[in-house]
């Protein structure tokens, strides 16, 4: 996945706040059409790269490039403009508005036309929302949100407005998805089906997803590369099967090698991988 076909190149990232590492030379790329899952433990730095990538954070080391564009020093809206979306893990929705509003608000940074033409909605400015709204019809019928187009937000329940959340993001037009925790606090039928929005997302949009998730089901069910961080490093890059048997990720989610392989009834020095790998296999399969 090199040459023309890479969207981002994340490269030797390295972030501090005063004497904590929050990421430590992270590098990874995400080609076109890629779905690239950062999972890793609780303080591993998976926000970190998500508040570096829209520049939210300044790294004081490495780079971030998007198709060849520099990302560091550049403000969040211009990263944004350049194709860069973000859903959060806690809802930032416009819950007093509707549907239809909220997602007119990812088309902001899209609209050419000035303030007072904009406030007559004459001329230019008139063709120009109607073109906006069509496009957020189109993401409202991709999402399934018919029924709530015209609801205020702030009465829909959670899971709804996580889509909504989505569908905003994808009312940015972006190249590059960031999805922060798309699934946190949602049940088993939620989470399948916005699995099933996501993929759908990239297949119909062509759009690359990153994702960061604790629902290990939903991330080696779809995506197609993993990348572990702990403590700020990159410990595993792979495809989903081989970063569930690697030993780093396994003793990064688990302890120690022996704390791995604690309730297997073998001892610790003799266990060797097989009983790892199967410890972590019963512990992945009850994510």
């Amino acid at each position: 996945m090199d040459g023309v076909s890479d969207l981002l190149e994340f490269r030797e990232v390295s972030l501090r706040f005063g004497g904590v590492q929050a990421l430590s030379h992270v590098s990874f790329i995400v080609a076109n059409d890629e779905l690239l899952a950062v999972i890793g433990p609780n303080g591993a730095g998976k926000t970190s790269i998500f508040n570096c990538l829209n520049g939210v954070y300044r790294p004081q080391q490495g780079s971030i490039r998007l198709e060849g564009t520099e990302l560091i020093g550049r403000r969040p809206a211009a990263i944004a403009a350049l194709g860069v979306a973000r859903t959060f893990q806690n809802l930032a929705l416009f819950t007093n508005l509707d549907v239809v509003d909220n997602l007119m608000l990812g088309r902001h940074h899209l609209m050419r036309t000035g303030f007072v033409s904009g406030a007559l909605w004459w001329g230019r400015a008139k063709s120009e929302e109607v073109s906006h709204r069509r496009r957020c019809e189109e993401i409202i019928d991709l999402l399934e949100l018919q029924p709530y187009r015209h609801a205020r937000v702030g009465t829909l329940p959670y899971g709804i407005k996580k889509r909504i959340e989505l569908a905003r993001a994808l009312c940015m037009d972006p190249k590059l998805l960031l999805l922060d925790e798309p699934v946190a606090g949602m049940n088993l039928e939620e989470t399948e089906d916005t699995a099933r929005y996501i993929l759908e997302v990239r297949e119909r949009l062509g759009i690359s997803v990153i994702l960061v998730e604790h629902d290990m089901r939903m991330v080696m069910d779809i995506a197609d590369r993993v990348v572990v961080l702990d403590f700020g490093l990159v410990i595993a890059t792979g495809a989903p099967a081989e970063v569930q048997s690697d030993p780093a990720v396994i003793a990064a989610y688990l302890g120690t090698p022996a704390e791995a392989v604690a309730g297997t009834g073998e001892h610790p020095a003799a266990a060797g991988g097989g009983a790892k790998a199967a410890a972590a296999a019963s512990w992945w399969a009850d994510r």
